[in-house]
């Protein structure tokens, strides 16, 4: 399961501590993470961050998804690259597993179009499972409605085998009212109280507590009321966290893995030798975790390199 944040700047975490985030700094001190990874290269914008989250891939082309536009222009991932794109949803749907996506933006109907059942690719692995590649999409702007859904689904034991929810609260704050106001402050309190009715469901399920693996990651942070600006340490910064079985406990993802280099405040290039972590690597995390292999043509940690324990 991937959680993403939208708009969550580390620096608040370090303001609410323990008492305003519990989740998240339980989370932390369960599983591995650093709040020094980092959103993709070229953009600090929700929809082309979450492209590369969903595909591997950097937003440059040639190699990239190309997407660097914010709002849903009624296109598709594969229109803006000038080719296919596959996605994990594609890697895990067309080897017999179940795929969801709950969003928190009208603008991710971008991402479902681009793999439903018209633009997504035929089932060339096995048995044919068609070209729908997100089986569940919910969109929603209530945060409360999508993770009751999600819980529900945990409940009910039909949690789908990757699923993605999009949490978009904090960053409506932060643009009505300011990164690390008081209104963001709020709204990122209550989203780490929804990331902890996930992770409570998964706890408690027999079902899915010895063999769901969390991740939590952003797309961006923000200063003022923007985050535009991809050059700026305030908007590449992000956490990353990944709790579940088989996950070490309170370990720093870097310290993990000495190839991955801590970037302090710099902004490294996608090409650079000792790359950070960056949210674009979950797509082969998720796949990993699920036994499979890396999102074909993808760009951020191809072959999944990420260490979550000793």
């Amino acid at each position: 399961m991937v959680v993403s944040i939208d708009g969550l700047n580390p620096q608040a975490l370090t303001t609410l501590g323990a008492a305003g985030a519990p989740t998240i700094v339980r989370l932390e001190g369960e599983g591995v993470s650093t709040r020094n990874a980092r959103s993709t290269f070229d953009e600090t914008e929700t929809l082309p961050n979450h492209t590369s989250m969903v595909t591997g891939r950097r937003v440059a082309l040639p190699g990239g998804h190309g997407v660097t536009f914010n709002e849903d222009d009624q296109s598709t991932v594969h229109d803006t690259a000038g080719q296919y794109v596959t996605s994990a949803f594609d890697v895990v749907h067309d080897r017999g597993g179940s795929t969801a996506l709950y969003a928190g933006k009208p603008k991710f109907g971008f991402l479902n179009r681009s793999w439903n059942g018209t633009n997504g690719a035929p089932d060339a692995v096995g048995a044919d499972n068609g070209r729908d590649k997100i089986d569940t999409y919910l969109q929603v702007t209530s945060g409360a409605t999508s993770t009751d859904a999600l819980v529900a689904d945990i409940g009910a034991g039909t949690l789908a085998d990757l699923t993605v929810l999009h949490l978009a609260e904090p960053d409506q704050a932060g643009h009505a009212s300011g990164y690390l106001s008081p209104a963001y402050l709020t709204a990122l309190t209550q989203t780490d109280a929804r990331l902890g009715q996930v992770v409570d469901a998964l706890a408690g399920s027999p079902g899915y507590a010895d063999d769901t693996v969390l991740v939590v990651t952003s797309d961006h942070g923000g200063t003022g009321t923007v985050h535009s600006d991809a050059t700026q340490a305030v908007n590449y910064t992000i956490p990353f966290l990944v709790w579940g079985p088989g996950v070490a406990a309170g370990q720093d993802l870097y310290a993990l893995n000495p190839a991955r280099l801590d970037p302090g405040t710099g902004r490294p290039a996608d090409t650079a030798t000792n790359p950070p972590v960056r949210n674009g690597d979950v797509a082969n995390l998720a796949t990993d975790l699920l036994g499979l292999p890396s999102v074909p043509g993808s760009t951020y940690g191809p072959g999944q390199d990420l260490r979550l324990a000793p």
